[in-house]
């Protein structure tokens, strides 16, 4: 007879075949076996969390810097349920992850019974895969198939529901994980090459939008190259921040903010946009396209969604590296070259920044943190910038220099996900500085897991910009009704409560301090750190008014 093994064993098998090295979750009483199994196991690491929301901002973080799916576990009902925001968020984001939950056993899940709810139901929508293993000799097949979907061309989410009774049950030791297949690359067609340089050839104001696909495929410095090649500038999604460096000359920023941010006046004068790993969940394209008058090409992996104000004239749809590299094959035999004034735009950015830099006051005005943030980092330090106004001011004006180097979630764009999102983080980018930026209704969200973070013993910084408000729905109403309500709160005196996780914890009272305690936790190279910075978010609707005034010359 021969040697068995649990299913729960095999399951880790699978998961050390797919070089797994964390799950991120909390165990249930449905899946003893499997927990147990993972804490056996040499090769992965169980990260315990303090609520699973967490745990799949973790995993999806982690998915996101290392192209490897972040794993995420959870028991069943309320457990599993509590996994689905990040499920979707990483779904929305395009980022690859596998989320694995408990369900109750096979001889109940036919009639009303304890915690029981159909999982796989729920999970469908929001995943690009999502199953419920009903044999043991299944585990195999259905872990690579959760991986290779979860890594696709547009990498997403997968789920995995593994039933009680079917974790306990034992299989043949013999049973192995699959062979992870060799990666393939869809080449461009030549006739869409010739296309595209046509389109090119013909354009008087060209322009470069650059999406976060460019981060999947590795294809900066190809961006980089054909910018440099025309002599066309480049603009960014939130989500693609880095892509081309600040610094150079042909670097514009990001769109998505508003209509009339100063990127935009460089896309209202293009005739052309060659639109690179750029998808239309990011932003709406009608910020960009408000006539539908510009002619687009698409190269991507995928062809886009339809919409209106994205009218896409040529689709070349092949691995985007490929795409790029034949397409300078073919530019550099022709002689196309533009010249576009984009300094002024650079100028403004500028000029916010050195206000900030300049300004004095307490509470700090968004610039001023914005200036003192990227004053203090390494280049290569991994910023997370949460969902709210401090989002707007970040991916705005935070200098970025390299790709990942800062996370924004622009597509399902959720709260709260950067605290937990910076364990993820240092635990792909384990020698590099971690920065969670959020506002401070954000951070009461998962502030919990300050204690996995120090648990974990993981250097990282959490900037807390304090406003005791929902800034961005306070902006909001501002801006459309002339008052707010509903928005305002009050919170715990952060630097005990930082304390009380065993964190350390700083409050910025005066001039000064934020950047010096910036310095000292940069510096530290171990524990948690929180810094609370008061905001005046007054300079909201001053720049509002300020971008609704502004006229340029291109």
């Amino acid at each position: 007879m021969s040697e068995e093994i649990s299913t729960a064993r095999l399951l880790v098998k699978c998961l050390e075949n797919e070089n797994v090295r964390y799950v991120f979750g909390i165990p249930g009483e449905e899946n003893i076996n499997l927990i147990d199994e993972l804490n056996q196991s040499e090769k992965i690491h169980f990260v315990l969390t303090r609520h699973e929301q967490g745990a799949s901002f973790m995993a999806s973080t982690y998915g996101r810097l290392t192209g490897i799916p972040g794993v995420c576990l959870a028991t069943l009902g309320p457990g599993a349920i509590n996994l689905m925001l990040g499920v979707a968020d990483a779904q929305t984001n395009s980022t690859p992850l596998v989320a694995i939950s408990a369900q109750g056993g096979l001889i109940r899940l036919h009639k009303e019974s304890h915690q029981v709810i159909d999982l796989v139901s729920m999970f469908k929508p929001i995943t690009q895969y999502a199953d419920m293993v009903l044999t043991p000799n299944a585990v195999p097949e259905m872990v690579r198939k959760a991986f290779s979907t979860a890594k696709r061309d547009r990498p997403g989410a997968s789920y995995l529901a593994l039933p009680q009774d079917i974790e306990s049950r034992p299989v043949s030791a013999d049973r192995q994980p699959l062979a992870i297949d060799p990666i393939s690359f869809t080449q461009p067609t030549s006739s869409d090459i010739e296309k595209a340089v046509e389109l090119i050839a013909a354009a008087e104001h060209p322009i470069i939008l650059a999406g976060d696909g460019v981060l999947w495929k590795h294809a900066e410095q190809e961006v980089r190259e054909l910018s440099e090649l025309l002599e066309i500038p480049v603009v960014t999604t939130f989500m693609s921040k880095g892509v081309i460096s600040d610094r150079h000359k042909n670097a514009l920023g990001v769109v998505g903010f508003m209509r009339k941010d100063y990127e935009n006046f460089a896309i209202d004068q293009a005739d052309l946009i060659i639109s690179i790993g750029f998808s239309i969940q990011q932003f709406d394209p009608q910020k960009i396209n408000p006539n539908r008058d510009k002619k687009i090409i698409h190269i991507n992996m995928f062809r886009q969604d339809v919409d209106s104000h994205y009218p896409v004239t040529l689709n070349i749809i092949a691995n985007i590296r490929a795409s790029l590299q034949a397409l300078l094959q073919a530019l550099k035999l022709q002689d196309i070259h533009f010249s576009h004034q984009t300094s002024e735009i650079r100028q403004l950015i500028q000029e916010e920044l050195v206000s900030g830099a300049k300004s004095q006051q307490v509470p700090l005005k968004p610039q001023t943190i914005v200036y003192e943030t990227r004053q203090a980092l390494p280049d290569d330090a991994v910023v997370l910038v949460d969902t709210g106004a401090v989002k707007m001011w970040m991916a705005r004006l935070y200098q970025t220099y390299l790709s990942n180097t800062c996370l924004i979630d622009n597509g399902l764009s959720t709260m709260s996900w950067t605290l937990p999102g910076a364990i993820g983080a240092k635990l792909a980018r384990p020698n590099k500085t971690v920065v969670a930026v959020m506002g401070d209704g954000s951070f009461l969200m998962n502030s919990q897991e300050i204690e996995t973070a120090v648990r974990e013993k993981l250097h990282l910084i959490i900037v807390i910009w304090e406003d005791h408000s929902y800034g961005l729905i306070k902006w909001k109403m501002d801006m459309e009704i002339q008052h707010h309500n509903g928005v305002d709160f009050t919170n715990p005196d952060f630097v005990k409560y930082a304390e009380s996780f065993g964190a350390i914890g700083r409050q910025v009272t005066q001039t000064g301090q934020f950047a010096a305690y910036m310095q000292e936790a940069v510096a530290a190279k171990e524990g948690v750190y929180v810094i609370a910075v008061p905001v005046d978010y007054r300079e909201n609707l001053k720049l509002i008014a300020k971008l609704g005034n502004t006229t340029m010359r291109i």
